[in-house]
């Protein structure tokens, strides 16, 4: 993003709100500049319409701005550092047979949030649906024997490259919606391009 709109969101969201005569003072640029930075942020939807600041006193109304819901992602997230954290002390205090069963837990209520019933093909189906809901970029190929999930981004890479369960609720959430144990043959935490998972249909 442009330099000088990223900063007026940094001065909105700091602020809650911000005038044109604040932003003025705060950036030293003129009014018309900042407007026309707030006319081309509230084109592309990451700040609200002006709203009349109400004042007691004589004088015109300033018009006020807001940040709006899609600029969250816009600021800093350092998700993976409490999860990291959280599993950290998890791995700390449990047995595998504890964690594992953790795994198995996160793994139900995810699938749970799948519509995955008929054959193979159709849960299949579902499961990429839920996975890219996600942001995993997966795809599904057919193969001699059963099927090929290839996924290009792994949404918690950074957490998968110190720990190893996330990477054994995504094996296990496949099993729970598919029906048919994987085979992973891939792994992006571990340096491979995509993670690549084998699903082999049963005899008959």
């Amino acid at each position: 993003m442009q330099e000088t709109r990223q900063r007026i969101l940094e001065i909105i969201k700091m602020r809650g709100q911000a005038t044109v005569n604040e932003l003025t003072r705060e950036l030293g640029l003129t009014a018309v500049t900042i407007r026309h930075h707030l006319d081309v942020l509230y084109r592309d939807g990451l700040i609200g319409p002006p709203q009349i600041l109400r004042k007691a006193g004589p004088g015109r109304p300033q018009h006020v701005y807001r940040l709006a819901g899609e600029t969250e992602e816009l600021f800093p997230k350092k998700y993976d550092r409490l999860t990291d954290a959280l599993l950290e002390e998890l791995e700390a205090r449990m047995s595998p047979e504890e964690l594992d069963a953790v795994i198995n837990g996160v793994a139900e209520r995810m699938a749970r949030q799948v519509s995955a019933e008929g054959d193979l093909g159709t849960r299949l189906g579902a499961l990429l649906e839920f996975l890219n809901g996600l942001g995993y970029l997966a795809t599904a190929q057919e193969e001699e024997g059963g099927y090929r999930i290839v996924v290009a981004n792994c949404p918690y890479e950074r957490v998968a490259r110190r720990h190893g369960l996330p990477c054994k609720v995504d094996t296990r959430l496949i099993a729970l919606v598919t029906g048919v144990e994987p085979e992973r043959v891939q792994q992006i935490a571990t340096g491979d391009e995509h993670c690549v998972y084998r699903l082999a249909l049963p005899e008959g």
